[in-house]
């Protein structure tokens, strides 16, 4: 049990249900309240604190992993992916687990190391992708490769990291919040005209040009206050009858543009996908999890360049989606795109 689980006096909240993340103090101590966070899954919530994994069979299908294998969990998370990898590659195997997150991965490292997966068997790294050759050399190379590319639910959920408009928060964004600039920070830097171009750019928002009016000039430091814009510039865009669903969207693709900036993930991205063929063994397997279209193209484009280079053997025809009662259980899986590629047996 980590620290975060230890149980705590009850936070006080008005009515029979806790609204706010700081309050829902069951589900922060997983540990104690296991009974509780089942309740909150059957009803198709994510318990706050946490994340679950998404394209789980799906996932392990394609990459197949097996005893005495080497594997890479290139985005860690809340390590609910290593956590159904790891038993299939012991005896014998190893998997190395990494991440950028300085809050989360501790908790996470902790977790995996209460259920019994010794340094023998896991190493969690914090670093980001342009590690890789290090960790090649270090491994031996790789067998088997995931890299989750979605933002995990207890990055979104707490009001303290600025990932949501449904709460209010700093405007951070930032995936490791010691480095870089925030989200707030960056959008005082932008002139007009660049954030129209950086929202089309990473969200495709349809909407760029009276979203940018609305935000040129303000104050803007809280993930509210950015809210609050955006609905301004949608009341003024889009009828009554649509208005709430069409903000709702701008409102998510809006976030979504300002943290792909603030963390470079294009960038990062591409970086991952350019040294990967480097770290992969023989008969390796590789599957990569996308939230959006930006990530998908370009994982797309790298996998059908890998194809006609001969990197790849055969990779994934089309992207695999949730299942229809995966995405009734967890919302969160339903943008989800899973691309799959293959190395040949001899190289």
């Amino acid at each position: 049990m980590t620290e975060d689980e230890v149980p705590r006096r009850r936070v006080r909240y008005k009515g029979t249900h806790p609204r706010r993340f700081q309050e829902k103090y069951k589900e922060l101590a997983p540990g104690y309240h296991a009974a509780e966070l089942e309740k909150v899954i059957a009803r198709g919530h994510t318990p706050a604190g946490t994340h679950r994994p998404i394209c789980v069979a799906e996932i392990l299908a394609v990459l197949n992993p097996q005893p005495g294998e080497v594997a890479l969990d290139a985005t860690l998370g809340y390590g609910g992916h290593t956590r159904e990898l790891l038993p299939r590659l012991l005896p014998g195997g190893h998997l190395y687990g990494v991440d950028v997150d300085p809050l989360e991965l501790p908790r996470t490292e902790a977790r995996l190391r209460d259920l019994g997966f010794g340094e023998d068997v896991l190493s969690v790294r914090r670093m980001n992708f342009a590690g890789l050759p290090r960790l090649q050399a270090e491994s031996g190379g790789f067998d088997v490769v995931l890299a989750d590319l979605g933002v995990s639910s207890m990055q979104i959920d707490n009001p303290a990291r600025g990932f949501s408009w449904k709460t209010d928060g700093p405007l951070d964004l930032r995936l490791n919040p010691n480095r870089g600039r925030t989200a707030a920070d960056l959008l005082a830097s932008l002139d007009e005209a660049t954030l129209v171009d950086l929202l089309v750019a990473n969200a495709d928002e349809p909407h760029a040009a009276a979203i940018a009016r609305a935000v040129q000039g303000a104050a803007i430091r809280t993930t509210r206050d950015l809210a609050e814009r955006v609905r301004t510039a949608l009341r003024a865009e889009v009828a009554d009858l649509d208005r709430e669903a069409e903000t709702k969207k701008s409102l998510q693709r809006t976030f979504q543009a300002l943290r792909i900036a603030v963390n470079d993930e294009f960038t990062v991205l591409d970086q991952f996908l350019s040294l990967l063929p480097a770290c992969l063994k023989p008969g390796a397997r590789v599957a990569i999890l996308t939230f959006h279209s930006g990530e998908d193209r370009r994982v797309k484009k790298a996998f059908q360049r890998g194809l006609r280079e001969g990197t790849y053997e055969t990779v994934a025809p089309d992207p695999i989606r949730a299942a229809p009662e995966e995405r009734r259980a967890n919302p969160r899986s339903t943008s989800a795109k899973l691309r799959w590629a293959r190395v040949p047996t001899l190289r």
